[in-house]
């Protein structure tokens, strides 16, 4: 990959503030190299901070994806292309043309198009941010001095890991052919263009990382839910060890997250509207009991028209409402029972099964929110309940699965009935598993990563407007982005795609 993404002002900045003048003396800042920055980033470890807090602003911003089009505004925007190409979320409408090209195709078979250069430049532009923190932490590879750099370290680690596994999936037909080679793989920021790395080599990265992360996060105490912590971190290695098809360590680490007691599955008064404007519905990260990860957004970011609440919620002065929909899949919608809350998070807004009842405003006047504070979502702990069971059905532990599951369906059904699940064989077991996946994290992006792990084949319902009733396999091309363009052009050692 090209080069592009250079920190050396903001890290110059960074020393320029946060330096004692004897320092300033010693290392003239015209020319602040990177032995420099490492050596002062190990003397004071607190100087990657605002590395590390860039990281997390560029999952939120607009136009994170280099595009300037207003489908690009980091990962939840990523999240929505990931829902469509699953089958779950139905473009069922198309005023002002948003997510059209994602919907017809158009991206996935055409590298020239943006989408493939926004969602490559997005995670390689995280990865080369998580690589300056690791590069100044530790330059040669040694183990990071003190509680600030493990925590600086821990959450880079995680970050690099959070890169490569969704580009393992996004850019990759079959994840689960190990063997051929899908990704330039970088590790640090001195490495020029380099070729294509096996995918086997992308995973065991990936649960490297992580499994360090998990280990320096360990007494890390975060300030806020937007950073990673050692739980996060195990979310993610549970999700690297799906990608990469061992079910039995996906479903231990999930556990592991459940067992530890750091949070409660969202009851339903948290995710559907109960006629209080101020319960229920996404939007406000420190009151939602599950919420591993995400960020509470302020006036003070300015977003506002780009934005996850502009595309999904009719409750903001964006797409969502002027009539761009995205709607739960018909075939979907069909398989909710009645018992189920999650049914009410959907109604009618020009078009059915529009989800104005989980994504909100809590203003709730129709096209009110213009400059955006409801918050964003990025991994819940329902996520790890559910791959906690399918781990467990996958390894023939069918008790250990219906108990997870029956965790979450337990505060699902108005009746709290779940004895329908007790005599459900293995088959039966996993295919509810799925089920109540799509419906629980339906437009939160994760129905991607098991569709490709489980390798199934999708149908559009009824209520699609490109290609209703067709269906698809996980490892067709349709359903993945491709190199984009720029990175065949720039880099000399990939010229084909995966």
């Amino acid at each position: 990959m090209k080069n592009i993404f250079k920190l050396t002002v903001l890290l110059s900045a960074t020393l320029l503030v946060s330096c004692q003048e004897d320092f300033l003396e010693t290392f003239p800042t015209e020319q602040i190299s990177s032995e420099q920055i490492s050596e002062a980033s190990r003397l004071n470890p607190g100087l990657q901070s605002a590395s590390v807090a860039g990281i997390y602003a560029t999952m939120y911003t607009a136009y994170a994806g280099g595009t300037g089009n207003h489908e690009d505004f980091g990962q939840k925007s990523t999240d929505i292309k990931m829902d469509l190409l699953s089958g779950d979320m139905a473009l069922a409408r198309k005023a002002y043309n948003r997510w059209a090209s994602i919907s017809e195709f158009t991206t996935t078979v055409d590298f020239t198009h943006r989408h493939n250069y926004q969602e490559w430049r997005y995670f390689y532009k995280i990865i080369f941010f998580a690589n300056t923190v690791i590069d100044a932490l530790s330059p040669d590879g040694q183990e990071p001095e003190g509680a600030e750099a493990r925590a600086f370290m821990g959450q880079a680690l995680a970050a690099r890991a959070y890169g490569y596994l969704y580009l393992s999936q996004l850019f990759v037909n079959d994840p689960s052919n190990q063997n051929q080679d899908v990704l330039p793989m970088y590790t640090d920021t001195r490495t020029p263009n380099i070729g294509k790395s096996s995918l086997s080599d992308v995973y065991d990265l990936m649960i490297s990382d992580l499994t360090r992360a998990v280990g320096y996060l360990s007494e890390f105490t975060r300030g806020d839910k937007s950073q990673i912590d050692q739980w996060v971190a195990r979310g993610l290695l549970a999700y690297a060890y799906g990608a990469k098809g061992d079910f039995a360590q996906m479903g231990a680490t999930a556990a592991e997250v459940v067992n530890s007691g750091q949070f409660t599955i969202m009851p339903p008064s948290q995710i559907v509207f109960q006629g209080d404007n101020n319960q229920g519905g996404f939007n406000d990260i420190n009151a939602a009991s599950g919420a591993m990860w995400g960020v509470d957004l302020t006036s003070d970011q300015g977003i506002g028209l780009v934005s996850f609440w502009g595309q999904m919620d009719i409750f903001s002065y964006s797409y969502q409402w002027a009539g761009n929909i995205k709607a739960m899949d018909q075939g979907l919608f069909d398989q909710i029972p009645d018992d189920d809350v999650r049914k009410g998070q959907f109604g009618s807004y020009v078009v059915a099964n529009v989800p104005f009842n989980k994504f909100y405003h809590n203003g709730r006047t129709t096209g009110g929110q213009r400059q955006v504070t409801a918050d964003l979502f990025y991994m819940r702990v329902a996520e790890m309940y559910l791959l906690a069971a399918e781990g467990a059905a996958e390894a023939g532990n069918l008790d250990d699965a219906k108990t997870h599951l029956k965790a979450l369906v337990g505060q699902r059904l108005i009746s709290g009935d779940t004895s329908y699940i007790d005599g459900m064989n293995q088959s039966q077991l996993l295919a509810e598993i799925t089920l109540q996946s799509r419906i629980e994290l339906w437009g939160e992006g994760k129905s991607y990563f098991r569709m490709k792990r489980r390798r199934e084949t999708i149908t559009r319902g009824s209520n699609w407007l490109d290609f209703p009733g067709t269906s698809y396999s996980y490892d067709d091309e349709k359903l993945t982005f491709e190199i984009p363009e720029e990175e065949i052009r720039d880099n000399p050692f990939i010229s084909e795609q995966n």
